[in-house]
């Protein structure tokens, strides 16, 4: 099953700009002056808000003030829930992000009525410096067990072809890129330049520089059966990668994205996207600047069983 209808979100209590992110993500811009706690808390509200309205179950924890932890409101980062049980634990490239796994949020996670049977843990790979970001670096067909991933300093090759051996996937593996400054450096997450849904693929192909691993990603996402939806480089930049497809407690199935990627779209792209399912967007913009991250970073897709008690 590609989506779920129960997501976690973090609720940010000491949200901002985070320098040891920043140096690889070539998103982030400190707001200088901006009381971005305040307004990153009213954009998760309005957000939660407006999935929660559609039918979508979301399961909010409240991030804590100790240790300070700016980038908590992506947890896709460091957990993901599966449908077997499992739960799996990242290594994260940024020290102060190591901070966010928090053993008491898989228990409020059971306490919602989700069975949890395992926790595996990759998070030894820190002492190698060796990093899989979760769902942040690896991009999930669930239904065909492919799995997507951009090498960069948060995807370890060797790491994320481990992982998938282990869990039953194909690792499809190639690089992108995007423009920073005058430079063209590697993209810090496969989830800003793709998104995966059940039946298409949103994905800037022009960021894979070469053409080889260019063509072996669209034969692959062809072979799969899915629609090729493609987007730009500047629409990258505006977050148009960074969507996540889930369904309501009824099975109607929705592409989140932010208000920023929303507006970067062209009317050809949203007509090809409601072909398939029905759009939510949501203000964004603060968060999206200081942290580097949009609408799917913020949401960890919850797959487990649920609890027979």
């Amino acid at each position: 099953m590609q989506t779920t209808n129960t997501v976690l979100m973090i609720e940010p209590v000491a949200f901002g700009y985070n320098a040891q992110t920043a140096e690889n993500n070539y998103f982030q811009v400190e707001q200088k002056g901006a009381d971005t706690q305040t307004k990153a808390l009213v954009e998760f509200n309005n957000f939660v808000e407006k999935l929660r309205n559609k039918g979508i179950n979301v399961i909010t924890v409240k991030d804590t003030l100790e240790p300070h932890t700016p980038d908590s409101i992506f947890p896709n980062n460091w957990v993901s829930f599966h449908k077997d049980g499992k739960v799996v634990l990242y290594p994260m490239f940024a020290p102060n992000r190591r901070a966010e796994r928090r053993m008491d949020i898989l228990e409020i996670i059971k306490n919602n009525g989700f069975e949890i049977t395992e926790i595996d843990d990759f998070t030894a790979s820190e002492n190698e410096n060796k990093f899989l970001e979760g769902t942040g670096s690896m991009i999930f067909d669930h239904d065909n067990k492919i799995a997507y991933g951009s090498v960069s300093l948060r995807l370890d090759e060797e790491l994320f072809k481990k992982f998938c051996t282990k869990y039953g996937f194909e690792p499809i593996v190639f690089h992108s890129y995007q423009n920073a400054g005058d430079q063209r450096l590697p993209i810090y997450h496969t989830n800003v330049m793709m998104c995966v849904a059940d039946q298409f693929v949103v994905i800037c192909l022009d960021c894979i520089d070469d053409e080889l691993e260019r063509e072996k990603v669209q034969e692959v996402i062809k072979s799969s059966g899915k629609e090729v939806i493609e987007i730009s480089e500047d629409q990258l930049q505006q977050f148009a990668g960074n969507m996540l497809q889930v369904q309501n407690s009824e099975g109607k199935k929705f592409l989140v994205m932010s208000q920023t990627a929303y507006q970067s779209l062209k009317a050809e792209q949203i007509k090809s996207i409601e072909k398939y399912c029905e759009i939510i967007y949501s203000d964004l913009n603060t968060i999206e600047v200081n942290g580097g991250g949009s609408a799917r970073c913020m949401l960890a897709e919850v797959f487990l069983p649920k609890s027979s008690s």
